[in-house]
């Protein structure tokens, strides 16, 4: 799998390392790995399970990087005074989306947006020249 893209000390001395395939794969895969060095499991976190266990108000951004690891883009946007992370994945039945999750400046999560990938749509951008 190569060198990780991201490595997150976890519960118990255990070491997730997130192996990325964005931002065409649309999967992150993390690697727990214990304190002995030995792996203990292996699992793609960009699911809609997973981010069905975000909330607004109470999630932070080390939750989230704790829990689908490094986003594929950080955009600022300084009149809101929010930070939003962007993660390429898929919905439950593999159709291309977009997770926007926005930060204040505190850390806190304030709004999570899941958008589909319009340029595969019929009079998305592909259809217009």
């Amino acid at each position: 799998m190569g060198l990780p893209a991201e490595k997150i000390g976890a519960a118990n001395g255990e070491t997730v390392w997130f192996y990325s395939r964005l931002p065409f794969g649309r999967h992150t895969y993390a690697v727990r790995v214990g304190p002995d060095g030995v792996m203990r499991a292996i699992e793609q976190r960009l699911t809609v399970q997973n981010m069905q266990k975000l909330v607004a108000g109470e999630t932070t951004a080390k939750d989230v990087r704790a829990l689908f690891g490094p986003p594929y883009r950080v955009t600022r946007f300084a009149r809101q005074q929010r930070d939003v992370w962007e993660y390429p994945m898929y919905n439950q039945v593999q159709v291309e989306y977009n997770l926007f999750v926005q930060f204040s400046y505190d850390g806190v999560l304030r709004e999570a947006l899941f958008l589909r990938e319009m340029r595969n749509d019929v009079g998305g951008p592909a259809d217009f020249k």
